[in-house]
């Protein structure tokens, strides 16, 4: 039997200033899941550190512990891999005043 597996776009063409995350993904049907952020335009300013969230309910958000760099150039791709995490999982980031990215952020999720 093949393994069930599924992509969403969970952010789409969204510029991420200041305190900024994706549209939480409900995934507790999946064993593994892969996040790709992937830059639109060329960032303004730095690049900060990324990081996935998860949570119990799709309202309340805590840091899962995976972090990556943001994208720092026009279609530049950043990845984040889990493999233990609970039934909600967002992206989330947070620039420096002045900094900018507009991405697409997809997870990929495999049961």
């Amino acid at each position: 039997m093949l393994p069930e597996n599924i992509t969403a776009v969970i952010a789409r063409n969204e510029r991420w200033t200041g305190d900024a995350a994706s549209e939480p993904y409900e995934a507790g049907w999946a064993r593994e899941a892969l996040f790709f952020i992937r830059a639109l335009k060329q960032p303004v300013g730095a690049s900060p550190t990324g990081w996935i969230e998860i949570s119990p309910d799709g309202m309340h958000w805590l840091r899962e512990g995976t972090e990556f760099r943001m994208p720092s150039q026009k279609d530049a791709i950043a990845a984040a891999r889990l493999t233990c995490f609970g039934n909600w999982l967002r992206v989330a980031t947070q620039f420096e005043q002045g900094a900018e990215c507009t991405v697409l952020v997809t997870v990929h999720l495999k049961a």
